[in-house]
């Protein structure tokens, strides 16, 4: 049997961080099943599943708590996966121009109506011919079967007009 672990790690970033972790994982017959990792203003952060053999769980989880201390882990065993729950998933994206509260906005009206944000990236870019902060969202929402995805579009394109952004709705 094996178990699955969730890693989340920041430090400062440098060349080598990847390599380090791999080769630790590596070393105890780990395997690395995905991963998303950035480069946010100077600091190297990121969140992983792996997945070991169960008798080797714990020697992994020690070789990691023993990198070096500039290195921050937070280590979780994964819960299995829930099975049997009907849903949908949609592909948001947002445009607009940069304000506070625009995750809290969104979040806060998916979360209403029970949809789960799976993945979300953002970002923000010089508008093209202002240079004004523009914000960007992606986000892959899990959408349970129960909730009508017109609901779904008519809240977000409510809420894109009190929050002057574009927003687009996709079902995959």
């Amino acid at each position: 049997m094996t178990t699955n672990l969730v890693l989340t790690v920041i430090a400062d970033d440098k060349p080598g961080l990847v390599e380090l972790l791999s080769q630790t994982i590596a070393s105890n017959s780990g395997n690395w099943l995905e991963s998303s990792m950035s480069q946010l203003a100077g600091k190297f952060a990121g969140i992983l599943r792996i997945s070991v053999a169960d008798d080797r769980v714990e020697k992994l989880i020690e070789e990691l708590i023993g990198l070096p201390s500039e290195i921050k882990l937070v280590i979780e065993k994964a819960a299995d996966e829930p099975v049997g729950q009907q849903s949908r998933m949609v592909e948001l994206s947002l445009v607009g121009n940069d304000r506070p509260g625009i995750i809290k906005e969104i979040s806060a009206a998916v979360a209403e109506l029970g949809v789960n944000v799976e993945r979300l990236n953002t970002q923000c870019t010089p508008a093209p011919m202002s240079s004004d902060a523009l914000f960007k969202a992606k986000a892959t929402l899990e959408v349970p079967e129960h909730v009508a995805l017109e609901q779904l579009q008519e809240n977000l394109e409510q809420l894109a007009d009190e929050l002057i952004v574009e927003i687009e709705v996709v079902v995959r």
